[in-house]
């Protein structure tokens, strides 16, 4: 009896020693800090709203648990978070900067078409010991390509993947249009329903170049050759470049979209205009569908559907695939294995079941009911024409160049012609600097 008691006051003065790291999900994760302030190890995360901030209260408490179950499991660490703003491009051009001049933060979220840029400024850290081969063979193969640098290693964690769909309200949209003209046609019924149109990115934002290039896309133009030389204002490219402006440019001076698209850069916009019922037609992401159904009550929800962007004619159809990555700037080794074990233990698979999110191993399709659902099927056929943004160093100015040439044209300001040359212009201006 005596040795029992002796292994009782053990093991209860384990459970006093133990219980700092046990301390509920309020002590463990807060608005910018995951884990126990006290804790010996600190690692700093720059994220995206992928996490407890995001704006989806449901979302935002999976992820809350994820990363409290993590980070229990890691007590002697604690992660110090930083939320990006909504501004992608800027943040993601000041997070390079301070990579260059060694002052990034440890592990933060790099948005996949600028991961060209970090693997050629050499400012990322391996993740090639942190995962498994067969992991890393279950990656699509342009994802697969888009984190590995020249030297064969893996230089992030591309967690999730996406595309651009057509979201139309069927009491006011029955039929999906199947082309330009009948999405223009669907716009014009929709504003005579008293909708304001067609809904889709024109302001200065990485989402108005991805949505809109599928547009290029299906018609077989490229932005850049092998090269990585910009090639979208030349010969061919240029002819399928200038029309697929005028698509949107007629979208707006038809009416079928209102003026104020070239204004909006943000996703969302589109989400609140579904739920005040002042639109029937937007050009969103997959991930918005469940957006919706969180925002929207079931009978509202019932309403809405999507199918895939038109296309010129029924048989040109392309759609932009983007996603984002997790990467480590640290110096410290262990901070570096710590920043994977996030990318590895949160976001490959949970988080996208969490968030909806499309995963970029071919396998987790089958490990999460979610996606075996007929939307995700649906989303996942549809993928079959996704296009990725090249993996070139110029991209970002060349996106950059087309956001400013939409505002030009949208607003009426320039003639396609004219603004379509000053965008080309500049992005070759650009493509000489980098070289």
């Amino acid at each position: 009896m005596s040795m029992l008691k002796i292994l009782a006051g053990a093991l209860a003065a384990g459970v006093v020693l133990c219980a700092p790291f046990l301390a509920n999900a309020e002590d463990l994760v807060t608005n910018n800090r995951i884990g126990l302030a006290k804790a010996p190890n600190k690692l700093v995360f720059r994220m995206t709203t992928d996490g407890p901030s995001n704006n989806m209260p449901d979302t935002a408490a999976g992820y809350r648990k994820l990363f409290e179950d993590f980070i229990r499991k890691h007590p002697d660490w604690q992660i110090e978070t930083q939320l990006m703003t909504g501004d992608i491009g800027q943040e993601q051009a000041r997070l390079l900067e301070q990579a260059k001049s060694g002052a990034a933060p440890d592990c933060a979220a790099v948005d996949s078409f600028v991961l060209p840029l970090f693997k050629k400024a050499g400012v990322l850290k391996s993740f090639s010991p942190y995962f498994k081969k067969e992991e890393i063979d279950q990656l699509f193969p342009f994802i697969r390509e888009g984190v590995t640098g020249e030297d064969g290693k893996l230089y992030a964690w591309w967690w999730s993947t996406d595309l651009r769909v057509l979201y139309r309200n069927k009491e006011i949209v029955p039929d999906a249009p199947q082309t330009w003209d009948d999405l223009k046609k669907a716009g014009l019924a929709s504003v005579e329903k008293g909708m304001e149109g067609i809904l889709f990115n024109g302001g200065r934002y990485e989402g108005t170049t991805f949505d809109w290039v599928a547009n290029f896309w299906a018609q077989g133009g490229d932005l850049v050759d092998k090269s990585g030389k910009p090639v979208f204002g030349e010969g061919e490219n240029k002819a399928k470049f200038v029309k697929a402006v005028n698509f949107y440019r007629e979208l707006v001076e038809s009416g079928a979209a209102p003026k104020r698209v070239a204004t909006i850069g943000n996703y969302d916009d589109f989400n609140a205009a579904a739920a005040a019922g002042t639109t029937a037609l937007f050009v969103g992401g997959n991930w918005q569908l469940g957006q919706l159904k969180s925002t929207l009550d079931d009978a509202q929800f019932a309403k809405w559907t999507f199918s895939p962007l038109p296309g010129p004619t029924a048989d040109q159809r392309s759609t932009g695939t983007g996603g984002w990555t997790v990467a480590s700037f640290s110096a410290d080794p262990k901070k570096v294995e710590f920043c994977a074990a996030i990318a590895r233990d949160i976001y490959m698979g949970p988080a996208n079941e969490v968030q909806g999110q499309l995963p970029t191993r071919a396998d987790l399709y089958g490990k999460y009911k979610v996606f075996s659902t007929p939307d995700n099927k649906a989303f996942a056929e549809a993928l079959q024409k996704g296009r990725a943004r090249p993996g070139a160093s110029v991209y970002p100015e060349i996106s950059n160049q087309i956001q400013i040439m939409m505002g030009k044209v949208l607003t009426g300001a320039e003639s396609t012609e004219q603004a379509v040359n000053e965008a080309f212009a500049a992005s070759m201006a650009a493509y000489d600097r980098l070289k």
